[in-house]
């Protein structure tokens, strides 16, 4: 049965931009539909900026539209493009919401998509539409072609990768 996935983005290494002239990261925006069009993708999205930030920078109020959002989303599947520092409280306060029969998947990046081909964000994107479809309705997480359920992964600062608690 084919459905429509939602996709809100909220920002990310996934979006961040590298200004070479003054060697820091910031915010443009999103890389999404270029994403979509290079993978060519032909899933029905329905695709929604709520906010272009970093994680870190999350506020509580932020984190109630995100919720929100999905909330009242007509879509059953949904995908958020998310930066990785925060995903996991993130994916706990959507999931302490008790939104129920959706599927939502949080995913990002370790390396900005507009790094090209040492990003991790194309290959984290298509698991996450993949995982969206396949799984059964919950919060997860995806990185490094792994899902984990949002209350069993966390980040490994360290070792810069996701894993099971």
């Amino acid at each position: 049965m084919e459905r429509t996935i939602q996709i809100f983005i909220t920002g990310g290494t996934f979006d961040k931009s590298y200004n070479y002239l003054k060697g820091n990261l910031f915010f443009n925006k999103t890389h999404l539909p270029e994403m979509l069009e290079r993978s060519r993708c032909k899933l029905d999205l329905k695709i929604e900026t709520l906010m272009i930030i970093d994680s870190l920078e999350m506020t509580a109020q932020d984190l109630q539209y995100i919720i929100s959002a999905c909330k009242t989303s007509s879509s059953n599947a949904i995908v958020i493009t998310h930066g990785t520092d925060k995903m996991t409280h993130t994916a706990a306060a959507i999931a302490a919401a008790q939104i129920s029969n959706k599927t939502i998947v949080l995913t990002g990046a370790m390396i900005p998509y507009a790094f090209g081909s040492s990003s991790d964000g194309f290959f984290n994107l298509g698991c996450a539409l993949a995982y969206v479809q396949s799984l059964p309705p919950e919060v997860y997480i995806t990185m490094q072609g792994q899902y984990f359920l949002w209350c069993e992964v966390k980040k490994n600062k360290e070792l810069g990768y996701f894993e099971k608690i």
